[in-house]
């Protein structure tokens, strides 16, 4: 009998859906595709997950701007997001959004359980409240009085009586966590920083707001006064996405490995893991986070024009460009910077005059050979070539396992710059070796298989000229 495949679960965050599809979002969507797209590689069965958070005080203004109800604003916005799975060739399984039935049952499922663990109770407190993070603030947290995420925005003061959850409780078992995973938050550097911040003491937090001052959220069970606060209801869609608690799903995936950017490192490595601790539910599996892009050194932001659209991007320059671009030039850990200037720079040095130069040329020469036949051999009868790729190999193994896509790309493109060197040693245009376009070839279908995480439809592109023996210009250069 066959063996059950082995499972993956992964997930990105969900983004808030009070403005169109940004770019930072997309890197995350980008990268977790990747991860998604090798492990179905090596035979995973995958389970990939993304979708809306769409309750929360920021969503309901922005539907009171716009004199809309919040369900119907949501249901907007919920199909704006759900574009990118066409523009940016995404292979998620599930779209999940915080306001379907399945998610709210969950959701308070979730409650009851943290509810009978004693670890929620209601207390009369006072805090500052950033409603762009929809977190509470601390003095130290602040800069210059502000949020140092959204400085243009002024902290509120709530003041009311709210359900809390026992944050304080799970500090020494998050130490424990941290200590016994090395790579559970993955940099080391965000691992490092959500350790030293549980060190200094964790503070229960505010899971509900009242009904009468914010409506628009997952009522609390056994009271209708309140509504769930935004993040605790958010967070649970992990495990309802998978039908937690009924679908036997749950058990066969969870648990997953979570995709978030900086902003995000506290909720996803320590608040998540502490409601599972409560829910009496295994924890993560791993969560990667990864940076801000900036826009020509510059923080995005409306006020400044500078807000890149990744729909506008790919319609202007395809979507395989721009996957690369984020994949290959933004840093996957740490903060990056785009410019229309850099992307045309690697545009053209990269992709046209890269990968797609190199499959021109050797289609291009092995069509024109007299007597070659495209039937290849299984092995290469040039050393040098053989071991470029074997070594590209172990270290795009080696990176993809650790999150560095911009060096599983740089493997890629080493052993590229190798076939363009044999070419140019070899004079293929002139001597048209028959062995040499069988190693060139041979390569390419090496380096198809290896971008095809990466750049899905590039990789289907060159496996067409494969099969159907004809050149085709992957990217046209860009004129300046």
């Amino acid at each position: 009998m066959f063996g059950r495949k082995k499972k993956f679960y992964l997930t990105t965050t969900l983004p808030y859906v009070n403005a169109d599809p940004h770019i930072g979002f997309a890197l995350e969507i980008i990268q977790a595709d990747v991860i998604a797209r090798f492990r179905k590689k090596q035979g995973y069965e995958v389970f990939f997950n993304t979708g809306t958070d769409e309750h929360g005080l920021k969503i309901l203004r922005k539907a009171q701007e716009e004199q809309i109800d919040p369900k119907k604003y949501c249901d907007i916005y919920a199909e704006k997001n759900k574009k990118l799975k066409s523009a940016l060739n995404l292979s998620y399984t599930n779209f999940i959004r915080t306001t379907d039935e399945h998610h709210i049952r969950a959701a308070q499922e979730f409650w009851s359980r943290c509810a009978d663990s004693g670890d929620i109770y209601k207390k009369a407190y006072k805090i500052k409240y950033c409603v762009g993070c929809e977190l509470e603030k601390t003095e130290s947290e602040l800069e210059n009085g502000r949020c140092p995420i959204h400085p243009d925005r002024q902290l509120e003061e709530i003041e009311e009586e709210n359900y809390f959850f026992r944050y304080s409780k799970y500090q020494n078992k998050l130490l424990e966590l941290y200590k016994k995973n090395a790579n559970f938050v993955i940099p080391q550097s965000r691992q490092n920083e959500i350790t030293e911040f549980t060190k200094n003491g964790l503070k229960d937090f505010s899971i509900s707001r009242l009904k009468e001052k914010m409506s628009w959220g997952i009522e609390v069970p056994n009271d209708r006064n309140h509504v769930m606060y935004v993040w605790f209801d958010a967070l649970v869609n992990y495990i309802s996405a998978l039908g937690w608690p009924d679908d036997p799903k749950f058990k066969e995936f969870w648990p997953g490995t979570q995709f978030a950017g900086k902003d995000n490192l506290r909720q996803q490595s320590s608040m998540w893991q502490a409601m599972l601790l409560s829910a009496g539910l295994p924890l993560s599996k791993q969560i990667f986070i990864h940076g801000f892009i900036t826009a020509n050194g510059q923080k995005m932001s409306k006020s400044l024009g500078n807000v890149i659209d990744p729909l506008e991007l790919v319609s202007k320059y395809g979507t395989d460009a721009v996957r690369y671009y984020l994949l290959r030039e933004v840093s996957p850990t740490e903060d990056g910077d785009f410019s229309y200037g850099k992307f045309e720079a690697k545009y053209n040095s990269d992709l046209a005059s890269g990968i797609g130069n190199l499959v021109s040329r050797v289609f291009g020469i092995a069509l024109k050979t007299e007597n070659f036949d495209f039937l290849l051999p299984n092995v290469f009868s040039n050393k040098e070539l053989k071991k470029s790729l074997s070594e590209a190999e172990k270290k795009y193994l080696t990176a993809l396992n650790e999150f560095r896509f911009n060096d599983a790309l740089s493997a890629i493109w080493e052993v590229i710059s190798t076939c363009d060197k044999y070419i140019n040693e070899e004079k293929l245009w002139e001597t048209k070796k028959i062995a040499v376009l069988q190693d060139l070839l041979l390569a390419l279908l090496r380096i198809k298989e290896l971008l095809f995480p990466f750049m899905p439809e590039t990789s289907e592109r060159i496996e067409k000229s494969l099969s159907e023996k004809k050149a085709e210009a992957l990217f046209p250069r860009l004129n300046k």
